[in-house]
């Protein structure tokens, strides 16, 4: 019988490239999805409409993290065999400006959910993604399972509130509950308004006469940057382990935010510094300077490794975000 997965922020990034895995691999997944007036839903409607995709089991369902009587109806009703956790508010920078938003779903979204796998289906394997924005005034370099957070964001809180809770909950209920500590991991598929696919958004832009200038906040920052079909595949593995546990995800390197514009501008052959100008307004009240992770454990007990290199990652994306704007501009579907 098949293995069941359930996924919360399933039309996201990670959550698309998680079904993908999962379905491959012969789960039937189910994915939670907020009522919203429009559809939302781009990253896996070709898991639906792809005809070499014979019996695909993804299912939808409406609920949301601000609900917890929506998601033990759910639990109850699906029994999930594992349940992954990607919900959340997302953007860093825009939890400074929702603050309360941010918490309610992304923190106390994260103890619904657990309360309603310890009433509904306490078997059921918990992964919760934590984020390397715990770590924020970093204090020791590189970061592991057990170095101190110090988040400078409430996004960056309400994340480290989320893992100790799911510590709580595998300690306290005997949950098998894992804590992904994931460092930034990119992809075509990532929001628009993110930092790395706003810089290759608009490169294919500029290269098409549509737009001449690409403003930007702190190039100095620095991230541990990976590719996000690679890190969900660590995912997966986390929850195929006996006990619930910790893991730091990373490449073990960092690069600067200008590293990654000088990189994308030259794989279009633009000279950036004609194009990028600096905008007060996208600087951060508190800043993170540098991350850059230890996924020593990861590779020990997962047996996973990053694959994808900074450049190679950097040319995926510049080169997807071209041929979107081609297939826009042309009236064609493209998908990434």
């Amino acid at each position: 019988m098949a293995k069941k997965a359930l996924i919360s922020g399933v039309t996201g990034q990670d959550g698309s490239y998680l079904a993908e895995l999962l379905l491959s691999k012969g789960y039937e997944v189910h994915g939670v999805i907020r009522r919203s007036s429009s559809f939302n839903t781009d990253r896996i409607e070709h898991l639906y409409q792809d005809p070499h995709v014979h019996g695909v089991k993804l299912f939808l369902h409406y609920g949301d993290l601000s609900d917890g009587a929506s998601l033990q109806h759910l639990l109850h009703d699906l029994q999930p065999d594992e349940i992954y956790h990607l919900g959340a508010q997302s953007h860093v920078r825009v939890s400074f400006d929702i603050p309360e938003y941010t918490g309610d779903i992304t923190a106390l979204g994260t103890t619904r959910l657990l309360e309603a796998i310890r009433e509904c289906c306490p078997k059921a394997r918990f992964y919760q993604a934590s984020s390397s924005e715990m770590y924020g005034l970093v204090q020791a370099v590189p970061q592991r399972e057990d170095t101190p957070f110090y988040p400078r964001s409430p996004y960056g809180a309400a994340k480290v509130y989320s893992y100790w809770m799911t510590v709580n909950y595998r300690e306290s209920y005997g949950l098998h509950a894992t804590n992904g500590i994931l460092f930034n991991h990119k992809s075509p598929r990532r929001g628009e308004t993110f930092v790395t696919r706003k810089v290759t958004r608009a490169i294919a832009r500029i290269k098409a006469g549509l737009q001449q200038d690409l403003f930007m906040g702190n190039l100095e920052a620095k991230r541990d940057w990976g590719y996000a079909p690679e890190y969900v595949e660590a995912m997966w593995l986390m929850l195929q382990q006996e006990k619930g546990d910790d893991f730091v995800v990373a490449t073990g390197e960092t690069h600067s935010v200008q590293e990654f514009i000088e990189e994308a501008f030259a794989c279009a052959k633009l000279d950036w510094k004609q194009h990028v100008k600096i905008d007060p307004r996208y600087y951060r009240p508190a800043e993170v300077d540098l991350l850059i992770g230890d996924a020593s454990k990861a590779k020990r007990l997962l047996g996973w490794q990053p694959k994808t290199t900074f450049k190679n990652l950097v040319r995926i994306m510049v080169q997807a975000d071209d041929d979107l704007l081609a297939a826009q501009l042309s009236g064609k579907h493209v998908r990434a």
